[in-house]
C-alpha cells in the first residue's frame, strides 16, 4: 500500500452520522448546563464552575485544549516531515507540569481571583494588568483562528465541502454551547471531545497496522527512513528541532502556556481544593503523553504507508497539513463511518480549544477591563458575560482567515505562543520571585522583549529558514505508477527543496539566516530572559530596593508539595485533638490536609509585607 489512489473518496451517510452525533452531543451539553442552571447561574457559576470541579474531567480538558485540532492534523505531518523527534516534547510536558503545579499554581489559588491577570494588578500596578489583559486577548484570537481554520481545511480535503462554510460553522457551534452552558459545558464537552480524538487516532494506526501487517515493519520502514532521530543533541539554536530545543525552548513555551495563559489557569483555580488543582495538572500531564505518542505513531503509520510514494511530491496534495486528511480517505475509504470519526476528532479538537478561548477572553474582559470601572449586578453581569462570548465566537471565526497566510499551522499556532507568551512569563516570574521589581522595570523588560520576540518572529515568518537549517528529511516517488505521458518528480529529495537557491541566496540578507532563523521555539525563552534580566535591572535601578510585597503575592518553599506535605504534618503533630477539631479541616474530608488553609492562616498570623532587602 505505496501507491496512492487516483481519485478520494466521498462523506458516506455513515461517515455524516458519526459526525452529527459528536456535534450533538456537543451542543446538548451546552444546552443541559443552560437549562440546568436557569434563573440561578451567578457569574461565578458561568466562569468558574462556582469553583467546585473534579481533578479528572479538568485533566481532559486541559489536555483538550491545547493539543487540538492542531495537533490532530499537524504533529502526524510534522513527523511524516521531520521524523520522530517531536515525542521529546513528552520531557518538556514533565519539567512544565511540575512547573505549573508546584509554583505557579499555589499563588494563583490563594488570591482566590478569577483572571490571572489580576495578580499584575495586585504586585504591580493597573497599567500592568490592562497590558497583560490585552496581549492575552491578542495571542488567544490569533491562535483560536488557527485552530478553526485547521479542521476546516481537513473537511474541505475530505469531503469537498465549502472551507468557508465550514469554518463558519465551526466557530458557530462551539459559540453556541459557550454561551449557553458556561465553563461546565466547556469542560464536559472536553471530555467527549479527548475521548474521540484519541479514537481518531487510534483508528488510522490500527489500519495502518492491518495494513503494512505488523507493527514491527511500520517501525522498520520508520527507521530505514530517519524518522526515528529521537537524540539530536546538535548545540546548534538555528537547527529547527533538537534535542535542546525542544526540552528548553518547549519548556518555556508550555510554561507560558500552562503556567500563566488564563485559558488553563481558569479551569485548574475552578477546582473545589487546592489538591484537586494539582492533581488536574499531573493528570494532565498523562494526557499529554498520551495524545503525543498516538499523534507520533499516527506519522509513522503514514510515513510507512506513503514512503515510496509521496502524495505532496505528487501533487495530490496542496500542503503538508492535507497529509492526514488525505491519508484516511485513501485507506480507510472501504469502512463507513470511519472517515467520519476522522473529521469528528479534529473538530472535536476545535471546539475543544475555541470554546475554552472563548469562556477565558470573556472572563479577561469582564474582571479586567469592564468591572473596574463599572457597577453592575449580578444578573447583569451573567448576561454581560454571554454577551462577550458571543463577540469573541464571532471575532475567533473572522481571524481565522489570517491562519490560511501563515504556513504550517502546527509551527504557527506555536510561534505566536512563543512571541507573546514569553515575555508575559518573564513579567510574572519577576513578580513572584523578586521582591525587588517595581512597576517600572517591569513593563519596561516586558515591552522590550516583546519587540524583540515580535521582529525575530516576524521575520522569521517573512524569510523562512532554508531546508539546510530545517532539515527535511528525504522523501521518495519511486513507488509511483506514473502514465506514461507524466514527467516523474525526482525519486529523492523534498518537496520544500525546490526554491531556486540562486533567487533565495541573492534576496536574503544576512539576518535572515543568523536572527531570523533561530528555532521558533527559543522565541519563548528569549523573551523570558530579556524580561527578567531588563525587568531587574531597571527595578534597581529606580528605587526597587525599598519595595515592600505582600508576601502572598510571592512563591515561598511553603508553595512546593513536599514542603507543604511536611509543615502540615508538623503543624498537626503539635495540635492537640480538639484544635483539630477545632479547625474543622483534619478530619471532613472537604479539604485534602496537605493543602488545608490551616498553612496560610498560620502565615497570616506573620508579617505578610516582605521588603526588597531580602534578597
Amino acid at each position: 500500500m505505496s501507491t496512492p489512489r487516483t481519485t478520494m473518496g466521498e462523506f458516506t451517510v455513515w461517515d455524516y452520522v458519526v459526525f452529527v452525533i459528536m456535534l450533538l452531543i456537543s451542543v446538548s451539553i451546552g444546552v443541559y448546563h443552560a437549562i440546568k442552571a436557569r434563573g440561578q447561574q451567578s457569574n461565578s457559576q458561568f466562569l468558574l464552575g462556582d469553583r467546585q470541579l473534579r481533578a479528572l474531567p479538568v485533566a481532559m480538558s486541559l489536555t483538550a485544549s491545547f493539543m487540538s485540532a492542531v495537533t490532530v492534523i499537524g504533529t502526524p505531518a510534522e513527523v511524516y516531515r521531520f521524523g520522530a523527534m517531536f515525542l521529546i516534547f513528552c520531557i518538556s510536558y514533565a519539567i512544565v507540569t511540575i512547573i505549573s503545579a508546584e509554583f505557579f499554581l499555589p499563588v494563583f489559588y490563594r488570591l482566590n481571583i478569577t483572571s490571572t491577570y489580576e495578580y499584575l494588578n495586585m504586585r504591580f500596578n493597573k497599567l500592568a494588568r490592562y497590558i497583560g489583559t490585552i496581549f492575552y486577548i491578542t495571542q488567544t484570537v490569533l491562535y483560536t483562528g488557527i485552530v478553526i481554520y485547521a479542521p476546516a481545511l481537513a473537511l474541505n480535503q475530505v469531503t469537498g465541502f465549502d472551507l468557508w462554510g465550514v469554518l463558519v460553522a465551526t466557530g458557530l457551534v462551539c459559540t453556541f454551547y459557550c454561551t449557553l452552558g458556561g465553563l461546565k459545558a466547556v469542560i464536559w464537552t472536553d471530555v467527549i471531545q479527548m475521548g474521540v480524538m484519541i479514537s481518531g487516532f487510534l483508528a488510522v494506526i490500527i489500519r495502518g497496522v492491518v495494513i503494512q501487517g505488523s507493527f514491527e515493519r511500520i517501525w522498520n520502514i520508520s527507521y530505514h527512513g530517519g524518522r526515528l532521530n529521537f537524540w539530536d543533541f546538535d548545540p546548534n539554536p538555528l537547527r529547527r528541532h533538537t534535542f535542546w530545543t525542544i526540552v528548553v525552548g518547549g519548556s518555556f513555551m508550555w510554561t507560558a502556556i500552562y503556567g500563566i495563559n488564563q485559558s488553563q489557569v481558569q479551569r485548574y483555580i475552578a477546582c473545589r481544593n487546592q489538591f484537586e488543582a494539582k492533581l488536574s495538572l499531573y493528570l494532565n500531564m498523562v494526557g499529554l503523553w498520551i495524545t503525543a505518542f498516538c499523534a507520533v505513531f499516527t506519522g509513522l503509520t503514514m510515513y510507512s504507508i506513503y514512503h515510496e510514494c509521496d502524495p505532496l511530491t505528487e501533487k495530490k496534495i496542496k500542503a503538508p497539513d492535507q497529509l492526514l486528511p488525505y491519508l484516511v480517505m485513501d485507506i480507510m475509504r472501504d469502512y463507513p463511518g470511519v472517515p467520519g470519526l476522522f473529521v469528528a476528532a479534529a473538530y472535536s479538537g476545535t471546539l475543544s480549544t475555541v470554546s475554552s478561548s472563548i469562556n477565558a477572553l470573556a472572563a479577561v474582559t469582564l474582571e479586567d477591563i469592564i468591572k473596574p470601572y463599572i457597577s453592575l449586578s449580578e444578573q447583569k453581569l451573567s448576561w454581560v458575560t454571554k454577551g462577550l462570548s458571543l463577540m469573541f465566537g464571532v471575532i475567533c471565526i473572522g481571524m481565522a482567515a489570517l491562519s490560511s497566510l501563515m504556513g504550517s499551522i502546527l509551527q504557527a499556532a506555536l510561534t505566536i505562543f512563543g512571541i507573546v507568551g514569553g515575555p508575559l512569563l518573564g513579567l510574572f516570574l519577576l513578580g513572584m520571585i523578586m521582591p525587588c521589581a517595581n512597576s517600572v522595570g517591569a513593563l519596561s523588560g516586558l515591552a522590550i522583549s516583546f519587540l524583540l520576540t515580535l521582529w525575530i518572529g516576524i521575520g522569521g515568518q517573512v524569510y523562512q529558514p532554508l531546508p539546510d537549517q530545517t532539515r527535511p528529511l528525504p522523501l521518495s516517488t519511486a513507488g509511483c505508477f506514473f502514465n506514461i505521458t507524466d514527467t516523474p518528480e525526482p525519486v529523492t529529495g523534498s518537496p520544500w527543496t525546490t526554491i531556486s537557491q540562486a533567487t533565495e541566496v541573492t534576496s536574503r540578507p544576512v539576518i535572515a539566516d543568523t536572527l531570523y532563523s533561530i528555532s521558533y521555539l527559543y522565541l519563548s525563552p528569549i523573551g523570558t530572559v530579556i524580561a527578567l534580566i531588563l525587568g531587574i535591572i531597571i527595578s534597581l535601578l529606580t528605587g526597587g530596593m525599598k519595595n515592600t510585597v505582600d508576601k502572598k503575592l510571592l512563591v515561598t518553599y511553603r508553595d512546593m508539595l513536599c514542603f507543604s506535605y511536611l509543615a502540615n504534618k508538623s503543624i498537626h503533630s503539635e495540635n492537640t485533638i480538639a484544635n483539630e477539631e477545632l479547625e474543622g479541616t483534619a478530619d471532613t474530608g472537604k479539604v485534602n490536609p496537605t493543602f488545608s488553609d490551616q498553612e496560610l492562616n498560620n502565615s497570616e498570623k506573620q508579617n505578610h509585607i516582605v521588603s526588597a532587602t531580602y534578597l
